[in-house]
């Protein structure tokens, strides 16, 4: 099941039937304890209604929720960030997050910085370059309970980052530094290993990089990092915590303004943000 934010409407799909739910406290819906169960319930009882998702004006599936991510937990990310940051004496730090019991963990977004389906991210002014990270996330309600799963874009300002690892706050969070959507897939179970992700970026109506990777390149799981960021921390509304990025653009790539970013994972759909 799929859970969307549409305007003021909040509605649960199942790839054959949409339903409006009777709900209108996001925060509260997303911290029902039977939230699986409510929604099955809507969608036997509810009046069906048309709805695209990909024509639907739609809104980040965020109310009062955190964002937080995980860094180095794919083997592409870890070599990414060992040759950006040799230079400035960073690399080894980046080697032995990979392998250590404890993850790296970091604030990402509070909402208001978050873009929905078709709105705008940013790249930061005082970066020279800027990438996309397409990343499954973690849906987690108060009570530090996987209940879902959508797409996050954590935008990254790699120049910023490798210069000193001590800049990763100012590489990554900043007006417009991250995108959520489309939706967030109920399910009891983690997508599967060889669930897809992918990321196409456009540019002037071509394709200017494409990449795809799947969960099995995943190290951590996500009860795991779970785990660790509600250790000793507390999320009265819930949170999102993105699983990091298995795809890296070739060090030559950087984002331009004008740019179409697409992200794609299997069972959850397609996240669209133009860079601003």
């Amino acid at each position: 099941m799929r859970l969307y934010r549409s305007g003021d409407l909040l509605l649960v799909e199942n790839g054959r039937k949409a339903v409006v739910l009777p709900d209108s406290d996001w925060d509260a819906l997303f911290n029902r304890s039977d939230l699986a169960k409510h929604l099955r319930a809507c969608l036997a009882s509810g009046l069906s209604v048309a709805f695209d998702p990909s024509t639907a004006s739609l809104r980040a599936p965020i109310g009062a929720q955190e964002v937080w991510a995980a860094g180095v937990t794919y083997y592409r990310s870890r070599d990414a960030r060992v040759e950006e940051s040799k230079e400035a004496g960073g690399g080894d730090f980046y080697s032995r997050v990979y392998t250590a019991p404890r993850p790296e963990l970091f604030f990402k977004a509070t909402p208001r910085r978050v873009a929905g389906p078709g709105a705008p991210v940013r790249i930061r002014r005082d970066g020279k370059w800027n990438v996309p990270e397409p990343e499954l996330a973690l849906a987690i309600n108060a009570k530090g309970r996987i209940i879902g799963y959508s797409i996050c874009n954590d935008m990254s300002s790699r120049d910023i980052e490798g210069e000193n690892p001590l800049y990763l706050p100012q590489a990554k969070i900043y007006d417009g530094s991250c995108a959520l959507g489309p939706c967030v897939l109920v399910a009891e179970k983690t997508p599967g290993p060889s669930t897809s992700i992918r990321l196409d970026i456009r540019r002037a109506g071509k394709t200017a990089f494409h990449g795809e990777t799947s969960l099995k390149q995943l190290k951590r799981t996500p009860e795991e990092l779970v785990s660790w960021l509600y250790r000793d921390n507390s999320f009265p509304d819930g949170a999102f915590l993105s699983t990091g990025t298995g795809i890296v653009p070739p060090d030559a790539f950087t984002l331009r303004r004008g740019d179409l970013i697409r992200m794609s994972i299997d069972g959850i759909g397609t996240l669209e943000n133009p860079v601003a």
